[in-house]
């Protein structure tokens, strides 16, 4: 699998976005915490004429905030079966599976993560996710594994440096 086929990268909420913990305050409502180099590196992908979309088993309005911030453009929350949405939404794109990355963490991830062309654990999956994956990160789920996936993919693209130059215009790539 060319991960420059990669056009579409496909993420979980809970453990990937999140360190998986579920806040509820004392009137019911829920928070969740996002990395925001997590954000920075959704945004970078957008701007590269790049597709985001979150597939999730919860809904709630905390998660809707943050997309609708990060303009994540296709949310599928409340799935009750991910690979049914998956397949949906990879014919709505026009596109193959193979040209998709999905980040997981764990059993309800598994039917993507087997359709797609880069499967992709945190490094805190689940084994079973562990065992699918092409590329686990080595950083949490929450902690920034989606900005360390974004620079994988990015840079086995050659697109890395074009994707810095969106926050720094006088990046000319490279580390001394």
């Amino acid at each position: 699998m060319a991960l420059e086929q990669i056009k579409l990268l496909c993420l979980d909420v809970d453990g990937v976005l999140t360190d998986g913990g579920i806040s509820i305050d004392d009137a019911g409502h829920e928070t969740k915490r996002f990395h925001v180099r997590d954000g920075a590196a959704m945004r970078m992908w957008s701007k590269l004429g790049l597709e985001i979309a979150v597939i999730t088993g919860r809904n709630g309005m905390a998660l809707r905030h943050r997309l609708r911030e990060l303009g994540v453009r296709h949310v599928i929350a409340g799935s009750k079966e991910k690979g049914a949405s998956f397949d949906a939404l990879v014919a709505e794109l026009g596109l193959a599976p193979s040209q998709v990355a999905m980040i997981g963490d764990d059993l309800p991830d598994l039917p993507i993560l087997r359709r797609c062309g880069l499967p992709i654990a945190v490094r805190d999956a689940s084994q079973e996710v562990l065992d699918l994956a092409r590329f686990v990160t080595a950083r949490a789920g929450g902690s920034g594994a989606v900005r360390e996936a974004v620079e994988h993919i990015l840079k086995a693209q050659g697109r890395w440096d074009e994707a810095v130059r969106h926050f720094d215009p006088e990046f000319g790539g490279g580390r001394a």
